[in-house]
């Protein structure tokens, strides 16, 4: 009697799918809208005020303010689109929001206030495309900016823009009038209450409230005037305003070093959010994807007329006071920026707020920056003493042309561009002289005598 043949051994039951994590979790749209409105109201302080910084400092008109900030909400929403999405190398799949960087829009309206508009908005195309292109080197390039020289960099960024919002509350006339003065003083009074006073997202959106609040008391008091620019319907942003851009690679120098330095940053926000969404870090993977996204829109930046955008980290706030962690929540507010920089009277309303104003909430913003640049410096570790040499001798260069601004005025054009800008001069000097303290103290503490800088590689 012959046995029969064995059956064949079933397949094992396939193991159930890996529940999605936190960041790739679908909200109900439900409960997807508020959310989403509440990323966007914590985050529309800072396309408002850098519209209307750009717009006070170029003199655009009414109809051309609308333009630009209807150009920067929909940059703002299409960016945080790409990085919360993620489009094959572009984006990393994180809870991401994207808005105009606060100190690459200083840089913008230095360099167009040295050059005109239309170098600078060809800096901001060369800086994009630069970025774009060291993407491959993100190894390398990051290790040119740690700490000490991204602190010395955005302390001066700051430095020099509360001039400039100075500059604004003063107006062309150079002389303010006093009404000016204390409307620009209500509107950092109002701003610093509701910081104050309020918690959540109505604190994150303080300086949104202040230029709101002063705004109102500019017009019931006469302290200034509340003058929407005309029209309604759609709005469309224009592309090149300023003309057809021009290339400056000398004029553009602040923005291209700016934009390497962002990479030190975006590693930071890679990290940070990530681990905020449960995901294991991994830089090597998703800040190039991050960077990419950044490159990519701040190209159509160049081209509608305004400075690089950055991905930012100031919504991660509001997943940690939430819980909610999911990338669809800033895609979705992603979208409502969009809609909303397409709507005309939105645009052309904010269009009219009191130039005071403006100058009063940049003095806020531009103070903030000033001020992440000194806690960069505190993480440097100054207590070294060959650092805390190199963080006060690239400060100096940096403040020099800021307080003597006539000092290199005999010097060639190609000199007074690079050393006149405090930002690059004090950025290059804070990369040569950390590099050189980096390498006397390595030497030191082999034993050796220090190294002769000229011969390194």
């Amino acid at each position: 009697m012959s046995t029969p043949p064995p059956r064949p051994a079933l397949p094992a039951p396939a193991a159930p799918p890996a529940p999605p994590g936190p960041a790739d979790e679908r909200i109900p749209v439900r409960r997807l809208a508020p959310l989403a409105v509440q990323h966007v109201l914590a985050m529309a302080a800072a396309p408002v005020s850098t519209v209307f910084l750009t717009a006070g400092a170029l003199r655009l008109t009414g109809a051309q303010s609308a333009a630009l900030l209807s150009a920067v909400l929909v940059l703002s929403g299409a960016g945080s689109l790409l990085q919360s999405l993620g489009v094959w190398k572009f984006g990393a799949r994180l809870p991401f929001v994207m808005l105009p960087g606060g100190a690459a829009t200083a840089l913008f309206l230095q360099t167009a206030k040295d050059h005109g508009p239309a170098v600078a908005s060809g800096s901001v195309l060369l800086a994009a495309a630069l970025l774009l292109a060291v993407v491959p080197l993100y190894a390398r390039i990051v290790r040119l900016f740690p700490p000490l020289v991204m602190g010395v960099t955005v302390l001066l960024i700051g430095i020099a823009m509360v001039r400039v919002a100075a500059q604004l509350i003063a107006g062309p006339a150079g002389t303010p009038a006093p009404r000016a003065v204390v409307l620009a003083g209500l509107t950092v009074a109002v701003t610093l209450a509701a910081y104050l006073l309020l918690r959540g997202v109505w604190r994150q959106s303080a300086v949104l409230i202040g230029m709101v609040a002063a705004t109102v008391i500019a017009a019931v008091t006469g302290l200034g005037t509340f003058s929407p620019a005309g029209g309604g319907g759609f709005a469309v942003p224009h592309l090149f305003p300023y003309g057809t851009p021009r290339f400056d690679l000398v004029a553009a120098l602040p923005l291209l070093l700016f934009s390497l330095t962002t990479l030190a940053e975006i590693t930071g926000q890679t990290v940070l959010n990530s681990e905020t969404v449960g995901r294991p870090a991994d830089p090597g993977r998703d800040v190039p994807k991050v960077a990419r996204a950044d490159a990519l829109t701040s190209l159509f930046a160049g081209a509608l007329g305004t400075s690089l955008m950055v991905t930012s980290s100031e919504n991660i706030g509001i997943s940690r006071l939430t819980g909610v962690r999911s990338r669809h929540v800033t895609a979705a507010a992603g979208a409502l920026l969009i809609v909303l920089g397409l709507l005309s009277p939105l645009s052309r309303a904010v269009a009219g707020l009191p130039p005071a104003v403006v100058g009063g909430s940049a003095l806020v913003v531009y103070a903030v920056i000033a001020l992440m640049g000194v806690q960069m410096l505190a993480r440097a570790g100054l207590g070294d003493s060959g650092r805390s040499m190199a963080a006060a001798l690239a400060l100096a260069v940096g403040l020099l042309p800021l307080v003597a601004p006539n000092l290199y005025g005999g010097f060639p054009a190609w000199v007074r561009t690079v050393l006149g800008s405090g930002v690059v001069a004090g950025t290059l000097a804070a990369v040569v002289l950390h590099a050189l303290f980096t390498v006397r103290a390595g030497s030191v503490r082999n034993g050796e005598a220090p190294r002769d800088p000229r011969t390194l590689a």
